[in-house]
């Protein structure tokens, strides 16, 4: 903010206004300010649009124009007519106090859910906004302190309120922009750790504000206990729809976690082909090369052209990432496994049995121990490993990043590969 230092200088505390003494021109006691009142759909900072305050048994509102001054004590009216009429919320309208501290908000610059124990306000010229958000534990215990005390203490850890984002909505605790450009900038691992950390509803609420394809792949970033939790959340075809568009290798480890009649309900929600990948993968224990791997590979015949090749990739790329081509003969065994790197080195009219060649691809069967597995994986020096049935025909790809997310859920006494050779000399 260009006027930075001005604005530092007349940061004043929410929480140390509630509680303060309404004064009318002649600076008569009149009441007491119960909420700070906003609008929240106008613009980064949320501008003051007035002030309940308590008049008697009456909660009445005071237009931010009918005000004088707010100072860190006490508010001045410009005029002795105040409307006696109770205050009743106006749609986009959020109380403070009420709504906003003590209640969770995201803070997508530091890519954390932080809760708001004090708010700041500033006077900027002819209009108050809110400009910060106290975060930090003092400021909680401030506000325990007496009405005078607490516009002494100073704040702790305060953060621009540009980068909050708030959830719920409108009455209710507290309003969620649409759309926040911030959520944008954040990797899915990041919105994924996010998610754990929110309250159910505003987990809800914060998924609810992701493209699909982009709550999918958080999905598959979070631990498997909260995506039970979340799928078990959320509508019964909003479930179905996100397990549909996960990677199936995710997927499978999400529905593992459900119970045996939530799974069937939901698989009966899923597309019919995906529903059937999934149940086969299904089939698969937990911590053999089945179990962890994705069928969602891109195959091609030697007859092919690097051309075809790069087409299936860029439809396959709709749907999931590629991590390479398998190449199958007329009978549909594996004879290749071709990188990206393959097909940008050689023209477009190049047939891919010109380019197939040694080193051949590391397999695994779907039955495989994870031991064997990760022992392919380190033999062969690959990213990924081709999963092949009795025939030799290419059924699914494990990925090196899922191979380590297994070992992570697998018995921490597990003796890795790589515990086994001894001391380097």
């Amino acid at each position: 903010m260009l006027l930075r230092q001005s604005v530092n200088s007349s940061l004043f505390s929410v929480a140390g206004l509630i509680g303060a003494p309404v004064q009318d021109p002649q600076e008569r006691d009149i009441g007491r300010v119960v909420d700070v009142v906003v609008r929240w759909d106008r613009g980064v900072y949320p501008q003051v649009s007035g002030l309940i305050i308590r008049i008697g048994f009456r909660r009445s509102f005071v237009h931010v124009e009918d005000v004088a001054d707010i100072a860190r004590r006490s508010v001045q009216l410009g005029s002795t007519k105040v409307d006696l009429s109770d205050f009743e919320r106006r749609e986009g309208e959020q109380l403070l106090h009420k709504d906003v501290i003590d209640h969770q908000l995201l803070d997508v610059d530091g890519a954390r859910v932080v809760r708001a124990a004090d708010l700041y306000l500033a006077h900027v010229g002819s209009r108050y906004w809110v400009v910060g958000v106290d975060v930090s534990f003092v400021s909680f215990l401030r506000r325990l302190l007496p009405a005078g005390m607490r516009s002494r203490a100073t704040a702790e850890r305060v953060l621009d309120f540009a980068s909050i984002q708030p959830f719920g909505s409108p009455g209710a605790p507290v309003l969620l922009r649409r759309p926040h450009r911030g959520l944008q900038r954040l990797r899915p691992a990041d919105l994924a750790d996010l998610l754990e950390d929110l309250g159910r509803p505003e987990r809800r609420e914060l998924l609810s504000m992701l493209p699909p394809e982009s709550a999918a792949d958080v999905l598959e970033e979070m631990e498997p206990d909260h995506v039970r939790l979340l799928l078990g959340d959320v509508p019964l075809g909003q479930a179905a729809a996100l397990v549909a568009m996960m990677e199936p290798d995710e997927a499978v480890d999400a529905l593992r976690d459900l119970s045996a009649a939530d799974r069937t309900d939901l698989l009966a929600q899923v597309p019919d082909a995906r529903a059937a990948e999934l149940r086969t993968l299904l089939e698969f224990p937990e911590g053999v090369a089945g179990g962890i791997m994705t069928t969602r590979i891109v195959v091609l015949s030697t007859h092919e052209t690097i051309r075809d090749a790069l087409d299936k990739v860029r439809a396959q790329r709709r749907e999931s990432d590629v991590d390479g081509l398998v190449v199958i003969d007329e009978d549909g065994r594996l004879v290749d496994d071709l990188s990206l790197a393959d097909l940008i080195d050689n023209e477009p009219d190049t047939s891919v049995g010109d380019v197939i060649g040694p080193p051949y691809p590391g397999t695994v069967r779907p039955d495989a121990e994870l031991d064997e597995v990760v022992e392919q994986l380190i033999g062969n020096r690959g990213s990924s490993l081709v999963v092949v049935d009795g025939e030799h025909r290419p059924i699914g790809r494990i990925l090196a990043d899922d191979v380590v997310d297994a070992l992570l859920d697998s018995d921490t006494e597990r003796r890795w590969p790589w515990q086994l050779r001894g001391p380097v000399s």
